[in-house]
């Protein structure tokens, strides 16, 4: 337990046209570092969680976080991406950072603008993220990726169509509490289940409604070291940060189980001492519904091939045994991708410091984060606590 999250911020996810990359970040910096209570020049370090892979021509973004405030001038300032874990990846590169006694305070931001890229475009960005010899030619992009994965799924254990579309019901049920989300609709099971015009087939048995969003925001959070944390208004610690990487062509891997986030997550509750019982909600990273489904059994709530059970029986809702997206997920909130991972850290320290609104989850007490790159290729985890 050597860093806290001390303050946070979030644009809300979606469409964006009046912002931009540099907008975006400013906003989000400017607005963490008043809810942290903090000068700027009392920040040591800098981090930017930043995609790109061609949705921004401006490739050089680290240093745009200055633009929030002539205090962070002559800061460091770096860039990291690690696809669609970027987000996470620059929160984890701050925390080494003050555990190294580098820094007491860093500014972690994380940004994409997606929706001005036509759609074409957008499918060869995020299919950089896949093994290009193996998955290059993928029909319909990385939905076409997790359509097969998905379509492999279901050949294993049966057809697990009803068990998608609830987990697309529920992120989107969830979604409507949370005012930052893209998408603030409760569409119900039976739309989700159905083909219709409205949501058609996108790849394999993947629907519209089994596929997350092209979204512009940005998010960032403050992180103190221990000891400048607790004099502040707010403090949540890690309990556990860890980060697991795997090959990424999916031909080396048994993809239907997730290997990566298995042993991010064995590691992350070994690091913190608990059991997946102890955590109040887990917020994880459902790109596609079948992500989600796979991530239920590499977490270690059910055993391999029976996460259906989980979101049948309820043990994932918002009242369940384990509320998982209690924020609606990436499904109904939106993923922009550097983005997504701070995102969820910062939405977790809300919770935990009851100030999540209507998102609030009762009492909650330690949170759980998965946020992935790839198909289950980075895998970051972490588990925070409040310690005031």
């Amino acid at each position: 337990m050597t860093a806290c999250i001390v303050g946070w911020a979030h644009t809300p996810f979606g469409k964006q046209d009046a912002e931009t990359v540099e907008s975006l970040i400013v906003k989000v910096a400017t607005q963490a570092l008043e809810h942290a209570g903090l000068e700027a020049a009392q920040v040591d370090e800098i981090v930017l969680g930043h995609f790109n892979a061609g949705f921004s021509a401006q490739d050089f973004t680290a240093s745009l976080v200055l633009q929030a405030d002539p205090g962070l001038r002559f800061k460091p300032a770096t860039r990291v991406e690690n696809a669609c874990a970027t987000g996470s990846a620059a929160v984890h590169q701050s925390l080494k950072t003050i555990a190294a006694k580098q820094a007491k305070v860093v500014l972690v931001v994380g940004v994409e603008q997606m929706t001005r890229t036509p759609g074409p475009e957008i499918g060869r960005n995020l299919l950089k993220a896949s093994y290009l010899p193996e998955d290059g030619d993928t029909p319909a992009g990385f939905a076409g990726v997790f359509g097969k994965i998905a379509a492999a799924y279901f050949q294993r254990h049966g057809d697990q169509s009803d068990a998608l579309a609830r987990i697309a019901a529920k992120n989107h049920r969830n979604g409507v509490a949370n005012p930052y989300a893209q998408m603030r609709k409760d569409l119900g099971f039976a739309f989700c289940r159905e083909e219709s015009d409205k949501n058609p087939f996108v790849a394999g048995p993947l629907k519209r409604t089994d596929c997350s969003l092209v979204s512009d925001g940005a998010a960032a959070v403050v992180l103190a070291d221990l000891e400048s944390a607790v004099g502040m208004p707010r403090a949540v610690a890690f309990r556990a940060a860890q980060h697991v990487q795997d090959f990424l062509p999916m031909s080396r891997r048994d993809i239907l189980t997730f290997e990566g986030c298995s042993e991010a997550w064995r590691r992350a509750l070994m690091q913190a001492g608990v059991t997946l019982e102890h955590l109040s909600f887990v917020e994880t990273h459902d790109c596609f519904t079948i992500a989600e489904l796979i991530e239920y059994e590499a977490m270690g709530l059910v055993p391999a091939g029976q996460g259906a059970r989980a979101i049948a029986e309820g043990w994932t809702e918002k009242d369940g045994r384990l509320p998982v997206n209690p924020s609606g997920g990436l499904k109904s909130k939106g993923h922009p991708i550097g983005a997504t991972g701070v995102s969820m850290h910062a939405l977790t320290a809300m919770q935990l410091c009851g100030e999540a609104g209507d998102m609030q989850i009762p009492a909650a007490t330690l949170g759980g984060i998965f946020n992935m790159g790839g198909a289950a290729v980075a895998n970051y985890v972490s588990i925070l606590e409040r310690v005031r």
